[in-house]
């Protein structure tokens, strides 16, 4: 018996043979193929308009503002849009920490307020075999997105250089506690000073790796688990 790949002629004339002649064939599909994997499908980017002025690019940790609607791929319908099903809202999320899909966090990046982009987003980098919703199992979606805002994420190093009033690298609890009442009026809430302290005292349980009562630059800017 004798087969012919690539120029590689195979024989086998015994059980052994056979055997050679499959892990053989195997090497010889490897060779036709320049020996190299199939590589995974990727997110398909088109900057769709990018403003003349660009201060400011996205990067991993950064919280987004952005108008967006998606559509299957397969047939065009349009399964979520911001502009018609949330009441024009734009929507929030941070880039980089898996809290969209995959899809997003390779797609958005380096992208400057303003900017429109339009992402094709294969199954394994969005909802993969399960589907979601309208979406069914193993679909490639199309997303048009619309930048409107970044502002810094809640673990990035400018946030954390907004809350060390001294600058000396690391966080006490007056500082915190002084950002946390700054948020809170500039959202117009009501400030409870007993409430403030129980959330400052649960800030730093949780943040405060080596109990010194104060919140490093390392401890701070650390992915935790919950990101």
């Amino acid at each position: 018996m004798a087969l012919e790949l690539c120029g590689c002629r195979v024989c086998a004339t015994s059980a052994g043979g056979r055997l050679m002649m499959e892990v053989m064939v195997f090497a010889a599909l490897l060779v036709c193929a320049g020996g190299a994997l199939i590589p995974e499908p990727d997110v398909q980017i088109t900057v769709v308009e990018k403003p003349y002025i660009c201060k400011r690019k996205t990067k991993n940790g950064d919280m987004m503002l952005v108008h967006f609607e998606g559509f299957l791929e397969s047939n065009g319908t349009r399964f979520h849009s911001t502009y018609a099903d949330n009441n024009n809202q734009p929507v929030w999320f941070t880039l980089g920490i898996k809290e969209a899909i995959k899809g997003w966090d390779k797609g958005l990046k380096d992208m400057c307020v303003g900017e429109k982009r339009k992402l094709v987003v294969p199954p394994s980098l969005a909802y993969g075999k399960e589907g979601k919703g309208k979406i069914p199992p193993e679909s490639t979606l199309i997303f048009d997105l619309h930048l409107i805002e970044i502002r810094n994420g809640p673990r990035s190093h400018e946030s954390f250089q907004e809350m060390d009033l001294n600058d000396d690298w690391k966080l006490s609890k007056e500082e915190v506690k002084a950002y946390l009442k700054a948020e809170f009026e500039r959202h117009g809430s009501a400030i409870n000073e007993t409430q403030h302290e129980v959330l400052v005292e649960s800030i730093f349980e949780k943040e405060d790796d080596d109990s010194d009562g104060f919140i490093s630059a390392r401890e701070f800017t650390y992915v935790h688990d919950e990101l």
